[in-house]
């Protein structure tokens, strides 16, 4: 019995995840909320509700991150034994930082004498909050499984646009603190409050949805999104290398009906040599695919700048003046070695696995007669940093390489977390992805056009650019912290006056 509770944490943890993609089932994220906050009520002292929430977050990153094995074990030649080891540290790691929301809420709750209901409805939605949001950069940062992204297709999503995914993750949070006090509230007053006050945010959170933050901008644009499909194992293999380039230049050079296509993009690397390597032939074939049409492609590649820096990169060729773009944030051990875990990245079989940083301050491209912000697979988890190109840019794109992680929870998890993206800025959010999930997505978050995973494909359709700001583009994650902030600071200040 006395490790009950701890089980009870774990499993709400990894039913946590069934609100993730491909499930998508957000009444199982928000009752996972609902009995965390319940087993915290309960936990007789911040030591208890740290270990609580150690184990709902080892449940939750162990399910929901278990795509880490695979990159390890099957593309990066990690030994199972030691995969399976590293990806289990890993998942503890994260799952300190739930601890460390436990143990805030009820050191604060303890030292405050705060009610229950202030506890459960704004002490522990603070503090959830904010310790997910330090993911977002603590070390450079692992904000995947932020618990705002499970509410994507519901209207607590409505708070997008104004604080981002945190906003709605602390709106989440709130509403299991509120659930927790109509079931459990001890007044039949105390009861009656958390419902008219769940109802209260539920109609915001609505209202928020469907009000246009952005307005479309000029002719519409008909785009290409390739997927080459081109296996993870094989993709750096010198005798493909010509397959390659061959699949790329004719699913470039396709013709749909439909009419002329401006922009056609391709994914992360899908040159796997560096781009001053590349055969010029190839180069000029793909830019004269896109200037037939008067437009532009953009092409993933790496570069090698005359510092000698690795550079994972985007670059336009067509009638439009070239442009690159550089990489900003990268994987830890995939695309750089922490100072002092060199080691680590020497056991993995994973080349160009020494990248240097692009410049954080680049602009959007100017191709396709629109302002196009490109970002680069694992960085659009990053939302605060996806904004720097905004309000100026007027079409978001992608391309990433999910072939890392096979056929796992990673590229429904990825296509979720660009879905936010669209949804915060107002923008139309294209991703290009080698192996999937290639998609088209619309301002209001959803999935108009997508490819078949595992195929090789094109996809050809029309899209507007967006012009306007939303308040999560002025302000980014800042509202949302703030608030949760003065939240803490009103429970600790309000029991200390007293």
């Amino acid at each position: 019995m006395k490790f009950l509770p701890h089980a009870a944490a774990f499993a709400a943890g990894a039913a946590a995840v069934l609100g993730f993609s491909p499930v998508d089932f957000f009444p199982a994220t928000l009752a996972a909320l609902v009995g965390l906050a319940h087993l915290w009520m309960r936990a007789i002292s911040p030591r208890a509700a740290f270990r609580l929430g150690f184990f709902f977050g080892l449940g939750l990153y162990g399910a929901g991150a278990s795509w880490v094995y695979v990159s390890l074990n099957r593309f990066g030649a990690m030994p199972m034994p030691l995969a399976a080891a590293a990806t289990l540290a890993w998942c503890a790691f994260l799952a300190l930082f739930p601890g460390l929301a436990g143990w805030i809420q009820a050191r604060i709750a303890r030292d405050s004498a705060a009610p229950e209901a202030l506890r459960a409805a704004l002490l522990i939605p603070a503090s959830w909050m904010l310790v997910e949001w330090s993911l977002s950069w603590f070390l450079t940062g692992f904000p995947w499984l932020a618990l705002g992204y499970t509410a994507i297709d519901d209207p607590l999503s409505g708070f997008a646009p104004v604080g981002g995914v945190y906003a709605v993750s602390l709106a989440m949070a709130v509403a299991a603190g509120l659930l927790w006090c109509i079931a459990l509230g001890d007044s039949r007053r105390t009861r009656w409050i958390a419902a008219g006050m769940l109802a209260l945010l539920l109609a915001c959170g609505y209202g928020l949805r469907v009000t246009q933050w952005t307005d479309p901008l000029g002719e519409p644009l008909r785009v290409a999104l390739v997927q080459g499909n081109v296996p993870q194992e094989m993709k750096f293999d010198p005798a493909r290398y010509e397959r390659t380039l061959e699949t790329y230049a004719r699913l470039a050079e396709e013709r749909n009906a439909g009419g002329d296509v401006r922009l056609i993009v391709l994914p992360e690397t899908a040159v796997p040599r560096f781009l001053d390597l590349v055969e010029p032939s190839f180069l000029e074939r793909l830019k004269a695919a896109a200037a037939r049409n008067g437009g532009d492609l953009l092409l993933g590649v790496p570069v090698r700048s005359a510092a000698g820096d690795y550079l994972n990169s985007v670059i336009s060729l067509g009638v439009s003046a070239g442009a690159r773009y550089d990489k900003v944030h990268l994987v830890p051990f995939g695309e750089f070695a922490p100072p002092g875990l060199g080691w680590i990245v020497s056991m993995l079989s994973i080349p160009l696995a020494d990248f240097s940083r692009g410049a954080p301050n680049q602009r959007p491209m100017a191709v396709a007669g629109q302002r196009v912000a490109v970002n680069v697979c694992y960085e659009d988890a990053y939302g605060a940093e996806i904004i720097r190109q905004l309000p100026e840019a007027t079409l978001l794109v992608n391309v990433s390489n999910v072939a890392w992680f096979g056929d796992s929870l990673a590229p429904s998890q990825h296509l979720q977390i660009a879905r936010m993206r669209a949804l915060e800025t107002g923008r139309v959010y294209l991703t290009a992805a080698n192996t999937g999930i290639t998609a088209a997505i619309w301002p209001d978050a959803s999935v108009r056009v997508r490819l078949k995973p595992f195929t090789q494909a094109r996809v050809d359709f029309e899209v507007h650019g967006y012009e306007g700001a939303t308040p999560y583009v002025r302000f980014g994650d800042w509202p949302a912290v703030l608030l949760a902030l003065a939240a803490l600071a009103f429970v600790a200040l309000r029991g200390r006056s007293r």
